[in-house]
């Protein structure tokens, strides 16, 4: 999916624009609205970023994956070259902590990313103080046209770049739980 950004000052229209998006095929869970006016967004029923994704939690984590598969390999690395797996434990000391070695730089690059803004939305910082509004739509690429024809009824959303959307396994994911909610 990719992932369309627009900077708006006036949320009466980013309601507008999603109820249209909406009613041309593009879900709720494809759309978000990113400010620091959180109560205004949801007075407008607009569809948020859950406080966890305002956070960097899952890049940094990645990153922190990352290195501790780096760490886990040079000690499994350095395990064998120094012979020591073929004492009377073998390898599982030292796959126990490989493994310890990878959770733990995983669990602090996640932490590390709780007290960082998200990757993907800091270049938006400046804006949002200001009181800006960001906009951001996933689209399919045969939803890219939809798009386009919507955005260009609202001359005032100005476009602020593109990118990596969130992956369409994700998106239907949420339909579903959402469907499922809604019948319960």
């Amino acid at each position: 999916m990719n992932r369309h950004y627009y900077i708006s000052d006036d949320l009466d229209e980013l309601e507008t624009v999603e109820h249209e998006l909406e009613a041309k095929g593009i879900s709720t869970e494809q759309i978000h609205v990113l400010s620091e006016n959180e109560a205004a967004v949801e007075q407008h029923h607009l569809p948020e970023v859950a406080s966890f994704m305002k956070q960097d939690v899952v890049h940094s984590g990645e990153i922190g994956a990352i290195i501790g598969v780096v760490l886990a390999a040079l000690l499994l690395g350095i395990a064998y070259g120094m012979g020591w797996t073929e004492t009377a434990a073998g390898w599982i000391p030292f796959a126990f902590l490989a493994v310890i070695i990878l959770g733990f730089c995983t669990w602090e690059g996640g932490f590390f990313g709780i007290q960082e803004p998200n990757a993907h939305f800091r270049r938006f910082k400046r804006l949002l103080k200001h009181g800006k509004h960001v906009f951001f739509v996933d689209v399919e690429p045969e939803q890219e046209s939809i798009l386009d024809q919507v955005v260009k009824q609202h001359p005032r959303l100005k476009l602020a770049g593109t990118g990596d959307g969130t992956p369409h396994w994700v998106v239907a994911w949420q339909q579903k739980w959402h469907q499922f909610k809604r019948t319960i």
